[in-house]
């Protein structure tokens, strides 16, 4: 760590939440879509720049994200923010489009197994049919790529740097506007973060560079620093730390967003995000998703919280400084 250069405080970072899909998408009930709603519109108000807002995919296979086009229908637009859909094929692309969805995010997985497990698709299926996409959506929405497993398969182990490239420098070329590389199920620590991402911004400079990280293994902060080591300043993060892949085994939840930019603003970054108005948001999620959530600030509060001093402090110091006076 001592040989890594974290940028300098003031820094602006980007924090883009992705509780309402990645968040959603392994809860076994239902969130009613009055309520996704009111907290989407809330979290439109902390600053946030962009937000996930669910996924134009099978309802089948992801049954609580089943009222998408309500959801984007619905919600409160706010200038600034961009609101994106994770998307698998064409017919989610067009759907995507008729909702007016500012970004598209597109998926394919460095390990074939996750692959065929994730999408029922080979690598070179989904890559041929991400390029259909691009080719459709071009200029009609922004496209984001995300390459999941990119740092390990639970099925697979170890995954090799140069297939996450190769996939990367593929959709790189397609002038896409943004590539994510995602720690699917939380495999990912800190020396291999920097390893595989140092240099990235170089080889691909026209290209958004964001960092997908789960805290399965608790090295997700840490992970946040190695990626701005590398100088990459997008990150996702799931409010409450709420998440997980249902094709992932062992995928427990995200980076927590208002840990991550109580982090990163405890040391001096920019995240532009009111911590307040996103602690606010995340205490709703215990009682929506119906149970406990991992997140730490919001039990603790902030650093600089501070608690009242015991009741009889007064007459412990008096005493303290009686035996002081003694044994001087």
């Amino acid at each position: 760590m001592s040989t890594w250069n974290l940028p300098q405080r003031g820094q602006r970072v980007h924090i883009q939440e992705v509780v309402m899909r990645d968040g959603l998408q392994i809860e076994p009930i239902f969130v009613p879509t009055e309520d996704k709603v009111a907290l989407i519109n809330e979290l439109s108000r902390t600053g946030l720049p962009k937000i996930e807002v669910s996924s134009f995919i099978s309802a089948k296979a992801v049954p609580a994200l089943r009222d998408a086009e309500a959801v984007f229908q619905a919600i409160d637009r706010v200038p600034g923010v961009a609101y994106a859909a994770l998307v698998l094929n064409i017919r989610g692309a067009e759907r995507a489009l008729e909702c007016k969805v500012d970004e598209i995010n597109l998926v394919v997985s460095a390990s074939e197994t996750h692959n065929l497990v994730n999408t029922r698709m080979t690598r070179r299926q989904s890559r041929r049919a991400l390029r259909e996409i691009i080719a459709m959506a071009r200029g009609r929405m922004a496209i984001n790529v995300s390459v999941s497993t990119a740092f390990g398969c639970p099925m697979e182990g170890e995954v090799e740097p140069g297939e996450v490239l190769d996939i990367a420098d593929e959709f790189a070329a397609l002038q896409v506007d943004g590539i994510t590389l995602c720690d699917t199920t939380g495999m990912a620590n800190p020396a291999q973060v920097h390893g595989l991402c140092a240099g990235l911004a170089q080889r691909w400079p026209k290209t958004r560079l964001a960092l997908h990280f789960h805290n399965t293994r608790g090295m997700g902060l840490a992970n946040v620093l190695a990626g701005l080591a590398s100088g990459i300043h997008h990150f996702d993060a799931s409010l409450a730390g709420l998440g997980g892949c249902p094709f992932a085994p062992g995928a427990t939840g995200n980076i927590c967003t208002e840990d991550a930019v109580h982090m990163l603003q405890s040391m001096g970054y920019d995240t532009g995000i009111d911590l307040d108005r996103l602690l606010a948001c995340s205490k709703q999620i215990p009682e929506l998703v119906h149970h406990g959530v991992p997140g730490q600030v919001v039990h603790a509060g902030p650093w600089n919280t501070r608690h009242r001093v015991p009741s009889d402090f007064e007459a412990i110091r008096t005493r303290a400084l009686e035996r002081d006076a003694q044994q001087a």
